[in-house]
């Protein structure tokens, strides 16, 4: 704390020495600009003062000659306000950088905050719809089975009855299973995702919407791979409907087992989106689970690029 009221009182010294040595006198303007760069306001102009004061006091003692005094004295005011004023303004300047270096910080860790919040949203909703889905077939499996296993000697028509209903709720739990956690895992029933029915509703809506599927057919994909690219589609027509509405857009699709799917969106910029919102950050979450990724959610040349790579395994 004592730091700041020592090295004032050092540049007053440094600028009292240049009364009698003139020698002195460029320590003297470096102490000012010094104390002016790195001190607060009042410290920086009480330094300044005193450089004048005491230059004016060396120009009376000792006048340099060439010109009268009023001009060395005018010289002196004008180097002493020009020291002091650059110094107060690169401190200013430098103050104002760390200030919007700090918000910037402070933006970017809110930022990642709101996307690990997002993440964690969309895996407990994976969670909830699990549990939703296969809480009663799971209870309906277990009571059955307990009836099968402690009425052993049942009539062996009420076994195969009791035996119809485990198998029957265990294919519908191994079914509805598939179709909530394909975004995880492989899952073979895919007629639901339509790509062209997404686009058409869309269209519906008064979105102008442009196609290259490259061949590609969602339900001839892996399980994995079609789910995160139906929803990862329909999370960019959203955005741009959000971001650029009446603006047309255009869905690319192509690739193969050989090389993965490449699928990008793109849209004129209307209202840019500030950072990376929940429907993003859960749209790198659907990649990252079917082992694909999000390369790039930007915009590139006056338009929004969404660009996505999943994987095609055989």
């Amino acid at each position: 704390m004592a730091v700041a009221p020592v090295a004032a009182t050092m540049a007053l010294v440094a600028v009292a020495l240049a009364v009698p040595a003139a020698s002195a006198s460029v320590a003297a303007g470096i102490a000012t600009l010094t104390t002016a760069l790195y001190r607060r306001s009042v410290v920086a102009i009480g330094v300044g003062a005193a450089w004048v004061a005491a230059t004016l006091a060396r120009f009376w003692l000792r006048p340099p000659g060439l010109a009268p005094y009023p001009v060395w004295a005018l010289v002196a005011v004008l180097s002493g306000v020009a020291l002091t004023g650059w110094g107060m303004l690169a401190r200013a300047r430098r103050q104002l950088v760390l200030s919007l270096a700090e918000r910037v910080r402070r933006a970017e860790e809110e930022q990642r905050r709101r996307v690990e919040r997002a993440r964690h949203d969309e895996r407990l909703a994976i969670a909830r719809e699990m549990h939703d889905v296969l809480a009663h077939r799971l209870s309906l499996l277990a009571l059955h089975a307990g009836a099968l296993q402690f009425n052993a000697r049942a009539d062996p028509a009420e076994v195969v009855e009791a035996a119809a209903v485990v198998r029957s709720s265990a294919h519908q739990a191994l079914q509805e299973l598939r179709q909530v956690i394909s975004v995880l895992r492989e899952a073979p029933v895919l007629a639901e995702l339509d790509l062209r029915t997404l686009v058409e509703e869309v269209r519906r809506a008064g979105m102008e919407v442009e196609v290259h599927d490259g061949g590609v057919r969602l339900p001839d994909l892996p399980g994995a791979t079609a789910r995160a690219a139906y929803r990862i589609v329909q999370e960019g027509l959203t955005n741009a409907r959000k971001h650029a509405p009446g603006r047309p857009v255009t869905v690319r699709l192509e690739g193969g087992p050989d090389r993965g799917l490449a699928i990008e969106v793109r849209n004129a910029v209307v209202h840019a989106p500030r950072g990376e919102g929940a429907g993003l950050a859960g749209m790198r979450e659907r990649a990252e689970l079917a082992g694909g990724r999000v390369e790039q959610a930007g915009v590139e040349k006056g338009e929004f690029r969404l660009a996505v790579w999943l994987p095609w395994p055989v």
